[in-house]
């Protein structure tokens, strides 16, 4: 079965032509394109093999799932659209309203459980699994608690480190945006705003993750995915799974046990 998974954010749409029945790399191809362009996905995907099955993460409004079922539907397949839910794949949700949750926090949940947390995928003679903080540092950043029984607990949500930085801009007088780096103790604005920014980030889930440990979890790991990721992780002093469109790989998860239903 031949999957196109798709993760529409808010400033990219990212996307992959997977093989489910290929041994070792699935991924046919992955690529991106800004959100603004999403009518021209069908210009990127010509030369690759009709899709089985389209599934789709859409967290980018209604006027892009609009421009991307237009421009999908020459495929002739209904699009499988990624929603929270009380359970799928192996993780429960404990959102007080499970529909309102996020359709890529969802999926990256997933991929977290099935890539780290679920023994029976990761090979772990434990028959336990293992709890998660599953980030991802987009335009918005999103940090997650994942129980080591595949339980989503809960979790946050902050502005992207650009976000950040355009704030201050935009609320402030004298902090205008400059490119800045990280330093323990910065000496000039720019990297001030840029070390703010990123100890708020990592701060966040440092604190998430001591909260999943007082819940009696244990030491998570971190599964830090987005845009940003590589800018954080040096300022985690923890055990961090990085990984490529995480969401990617939740919803390539979803559409598997969605076509073993049919």
């Amino acid at each position: 079965m031949k999957v196109l998974a798709i993760d529409a954010g808010n400033s990219r749409i990212k996307w992959g032509m997977a093989d489910m029945n290929a041994p070792g790399e699935r991924w046919l191809r992955r690529a991106w394109l800004d959100t603004a362009g999403a009518a021209s996905i069908s210009m990127a995907l010509q030369d690759l093999p009709a899709p089985d099955c389209i599934a789709i993460s859409n967290v980018a409004g209604e006027g892009v799932r609009t421009a991307l079922q237009q421009a999908l539907e020459h495929y002739g397949i209904a699009p499988l659209w990624v929603r929270g839910c009380d359970e799928q794949c192996g993780v429960k949700s404990s959102y007080a309203n499970p529909a309102q949750l996020g359709a890529d926090r969802w999926a990256g949940l997933i991929a977290a459980w099935h890539l780290y947390g679920n023994a029976g995928n990761t090979g772990s003679a434990d028959k336990a699994g293992r709890a998660c903080v599953v980030v991802n540092a987009g335009t918005t950043m999103t940090v997650d608690a994942l129980s080591s029984e595949g339980v989503f607990l809960g979790g946050v949500i902050l502005p992207g480190l650009d976000l950040m930085r355009t704030s201050l801009e935009h609320g402030t007088a004298q902090l205008k945006r400059q490119p800045g780096v990280f330093a323990f103790f910065p000496d000039n604005t720019a990297d001030a705003i840029m070390s703010g920014a990123l100890n708020a980030a990592a701060g966040a889930i440092d604190r998430m993750r001591d909260y999943v440990a007082q819940s009696g979890e244990g030491e998570a790991l971190i599964v830090l995915s987005g845009g940003a990721a590589g800018l954080i992780q040096p300022r985690l002093n923890l055990k961090v799974e990085l990984v490529d469109n995480l969401v990617l790989e939740g919803v390539l998860e979803i559409a598997r046990e969605h076509g073993k239903g049919k």
